[in-house]
């Protein structure tokens, strides 16, 4: 499976917003960009794209940012990647037999990457990606 830099940038940014506390002010730009090591133009376009799909909101003002428009535990990671690549390729129509014999299995790949996609949430990658404080 190919990720594009776009969607791995989309991806690490829902991840930090997802780090937020209800109570946190909302994560301006440039904090993201500043963590992750993300041109803030682009980013500017990956959190347009990720707001227009609903996953993201913003507020405006000096003490603007973004902050998840839903609760992590309610977006997948294949969300994010929809909102930004688009939905997945239709598979291409051959009659040849063999390319369609592989055509089966590539389907059956994609269908378990999309399966993975959809059941990893963001909340489960943010706990995955938290340091963990260990007290003996």
């Amino acid at each position: 499976m190919k990720v594009s830099a776009k969607a791995e940038y989309a991806c690490l940014a829902v991840l930090a917003l997802a780090r937020l506390a209800p109570d946190d002010p909302p994560l301006r730009i440039r904090e993201i960009s500043q963590q992750h090591a993300i041109p803030e133009r682009y980013l500017v376009q990956i959190l347009l794209h990720l707001k227009g799909s609903g996953l993201v909101a913003s507020t405006r003002g000096a003490l603007g940012g973004y902050r998840l428009a839903r609760p992590a535990t309610t977006i997948t990671l294949g969300e994010v990647l929809t909102a930004i690549d688009g939905p997945d390729a239709p598979p291409r129509e051959s009659l040849e037999p063999a390319a369609r014999a592989l055509e089966s299995v590539w389907s059956s790949v994609r269908a378990a990457e999309r399966l993975v996609l959809d059941q990893t949430t963001i909340a489960q990658l943010a706990e995955r990606a938290s340091p963990r404080d260990w007290n003996i």
